[in-house]
């Protein structure tokens, strides 16, 4: 099935790293219950396009989203747990990103946004991606061709927000 707005997120769970727990599973519609988030999907951790600019946006960017009433954003990336929690330091996150892993690419899988680059020796991964999520239901989707990032960066997805509060 692929991802339609105006759809609900899909009952999967994906997994996200606590420092006494080690991989926590969590279920993206009890995530997303009465909030509202703004999702991206990188291709991997640690990648050039993700760790140079399109998580670095979100999260300069975090109080502009905060100030437009986003409850959450969320990074989901086909990596495990303890990866994400790596390139979140590196990062140096600090906590305006939830970091979730789809390790296993089962929820991109579903979501038919998925991205084979089994030829470059990275296997599944997922398609650059960004939404807006609204107490469960997909309000706005973005996907990008692939090897592009000029659609689902922080700037973009705070237009589309505007737009919202505008009308």
């Amino acid at each position: 099935m692929a991802f339609q707005e105006g759809e609900s997120l899909p009952d999967y769970s994906v997994y996200e790293f606590d420092t006494d727990k080690g991989p926590v599973e969590r279920r993206l519609p009890d995530l997303a219950y009465k909030k509202k988030v703004v999702a991206i999907g990188v291709p991997g951790a640690f990648t050039p396009v993700c760790s140079e600019g399109h998580l670095p946006g979100y999260l300069m960017h975090h109080q502009d989203f905060m100030d437009m009433g986003v409850d959450e954003i969320w990074c989901i990336a086909v990596n495990d747990a303890f990866v994400l929690n790596a390139w979140a330091k590196d990062l140096h996150v600090d906590g305006k990103v939830r970091m979730l892993g789809d390790g296993s690419a089962e929820l991109v899988r579903a979501m038919d946004i998925t991205l084979d680059l089994t030829a470059k020796g990275m296997g599944v991964r997922s398609d650059r991606f960004a939404m807006v999520i609204d107490n469960g239901q997909i309000t706005h989707f973005l996907k990008e061709e692939p090897g592009h990032f000029m659609h689902t960066d922080a700037a973009s997805v705070l237009e589309i927000l505007k737009e919202e509060v505008d009308i």
